[in-house]
């Protein structure tokens, strides 16, 4: 198999699927005061520090989660709640139009179930949110927001948002602002401190990582209203016994990610160049979608006219070249993509796209396959949509 999906999960390090099974093989959790709970406290302890260090973050900012979807729920409800709390007036919740579904279907649940107003960034047709929306809007109702979530870099298309001048903007205001690093962090430079943001969302999964476990970088100074109550783990913000042997696995992945971030750029971003090349190639007609230069190292995005992108996906999957339509969490939805729609493309386009995205495991045969096989699968597909069109 040709795997191009790996912004939907990528294949564990070898070294922290070593961190895992040695940690899994002792027992104790680490709320316990005896001295196996100590031995997995420790461990937690280390895994927190080495994922601080690697962000630029403090260790008391580092809030272990299930992943990417329970921090940024966290995040968006969390900070809202607490933000209303201290002020009835701040009921006012500013996200961008691109967001991975967890902060979107988050922020439409506080407006339905909340009484929350919802205002969501345009962007323009590369998929990037120009500061100056989010300035307009903080001039307007600078004492009614609560929280302003934009992602870091976006999961569909790959395109890198402006974060450090959106975060400046919330911060003069003195509003909270989240930034979803899920896709960012080990492919572009990311630093907790020097961004700005309230609070950042990153996962295992996707780079390197165990499924399961994430974490939510929360500044000290953050309030934040838990969704989870028991324990009074992780500083009280989210109860709950921890994954010790996921978090030392996590805490290896992030380590080893930023560490070889620029060389994992240099080589991957190659891949996709030539990836691309190829496909403009073999499809002339294939629309590439994102930013040309700010953009993820390993995400290639393009929609091929005249074809459903389901369809592509399962005939390339029998082929044993594996992609996904966009997000992995829609998969086998049929319905367009929010985010092309929000970029200004045409129904029929946001339902024709394929994102091919590549990792460390990733080298030229898997963009071989592709290339063997994409051109025929986009042909045949389109005789299926024209044939389904004639009917």
């Amino acid at each position: 198999m040709a795997y191009l999906d790996h912004a939907a999960t990528t294949p564990m390090l070898a070294e922290a699927l070593d961190a895992y099974a040695a940690a899994a093989r002792d027992v104790g959790n680490p709320s316990s005061l005896h001295a196996a709970g100590r031995y997995a406290r420790r461990l937690v302890e280390e895994s927190r520090e080495r994922i601080a260090a690697a962000l630029n973050a403090r260790p008391s900012e580092v809030v272990f989660t299930s992943g990417g979807t329970e921090s940024d729920n966290l995040a968006i409800k969390g900070i809202f709640w607490a933000q209303r709390a201290a002020s009835l007036n701040r009921t006012r919740v500013i996200a961008s139009a691109v967001e991975h579904h967890a902060v979107l279907d988050a922020v439409d649940w506080l407006g339905t179930h909340e009484g929350a107003t919802v205002d969501l960034l345009a962007v323009d047709d590369t998929g990037a949110v120009d500061p100056g929306r989010l300035g307009g809007l903080i001039d307007r109702y600078r004492d009614e927001i609560a929280v302003v979530s934009v992602q870091w870099a976006n999961n569909e298309v790959g395109t890198v948002q402006p974060i450090h001048e959106l975060a400046r903007l919330a911060a003069e205001a003195g509003i909270p602002f989240h930034t979803d690093a899920v896709q960012a962090v080990g492919q572009i430079p990311v630093d907790f401190a020097a961004g700005g943001a309230a609070a950042m969302t990153v996962t295992g999964h996707k780079l390197g990582g165990p499924v399961g476990v994430g974490a939510l970088l929360l500044g000290r100074d953050v309030a934040c209203t838990p969704l989870l109550h028991g324990g009074g783990q992780e500083r009280d913000v989210r109860s709950g016994t921890l994954d010790t042997a996921g978090v030392a696995a996590f805490a290896v992945a992030v380590e080893m990610s930023v560490k070889s971030q620029q060389d994992y750029a240099v080589r991957v971003g190659a891949l996709r160049d030539e990836l691309i090349a190829r496909v403009r190639h073999a499809v002339p007609d294939a629309v590439f979608n994102g930013a040309a230069d700010d953009r993820l190292p390993g995400n290639a995005h393009f929609s091929f006219p005249r074809c459903e992108g389901d369809a592509l996906l399962l005939l390339l999957d029998a082929q044993g070249i594996a992609c996904s339509t966009g997000s992995a969490c829609s998969a086998g939805v049929a319905q367009p993509s929010h985010v092309l729609l929000a970029m200004g493309a045409d129904d029929d386009r946001a339902r024709s796209s394929l994102r091919f995205t590549l990792g460390h495991t990733s080298t030229i045969e898997d963009v071989d396959a592709l290339m063997a096989a994409l051109p025929a699968a986009v042909e045949r597909a389109r005789r299926a949509t024209a044939w389904k069109t004639a009917r």
